[in-house]
């Protein structure tokens, strides 16, 4: 075993220092992360935190031709864009967009239980829903809520349910 006179087992190692291989890993990273955000409709989009000039990029993605040199080229931009964004804020963002992440999942499975103790429960359940969620229109809710409990005593189609569910996740949505 050689030892470097030079170094002695004293020296601290710099905490910061971070390999090439790392650094180009990140980048991909953050790159495939804007190509990500280039397959969003305009409403996911507005929705994720990014600075105009990123966004500006994205939009710019549906001008230029699919699989082009010119849109690697403005990928690669892009991901020279992503370095000087808050990367966890966008994954976040994007998370609640992927139906298979556990984000959405555990949203969606949050809703359907309000949904189902609202149905089911009685005024009780529908002030701790309004004590959580105070920019609920209640007339409308109480509505939605009727109409479903009525559904469920004719034992007819669930559209009331679906219309209740629908109405939670936008006001879910518009919390975030």
């Amino acid at each position: 075993m050689v030892h470097d006179e030079s170094f002695s087992q004293d020296e601290e190692f710099d905490e910061n220092w971070v390999s090439k291989t790392q650094i180009k890993k990140e980048m991909h990273a953050l790159q495939a992360l804007g190509e990500k955000l280039a397959t969003l409709t305009k409403d996911q989009l507005a929705s994720v935190p990014m600075s105009d000039a990123l966004r500006a990029a994205i939009e710019e993605c549906a001008r230029i031709k699919p699989r082009s040199n010119a849109m690697k080229r403005h990928m690669n931009y892009v991901g020279r864009l992503m370095r000087s964004e808050n990367a966890e804020e966008i994954q976040q963002a994007m998370d609640r967009f992927d139906a298979g992440s556990q984000a959405h999942t555990a949203m969606f499975h949050k809703l359907e239980r309000w949904r189902d103790r609202l149905i089911q429960g009685g005024n009780d359940e529908l002030q701790a829903y309004i004590q959580e969620n105070p920019e609920a229109d209640i007339q409308h809710l109480r509505q939605l809520i009727r109409n479903a409990k009525k559904e469920v005593e004719k034992q007819q189609a669930p559209a009331s349910a679906r219309k209740l569910f629908k109405y939670l996740r936008e006001l879910a949505e518009a919390k975030l």
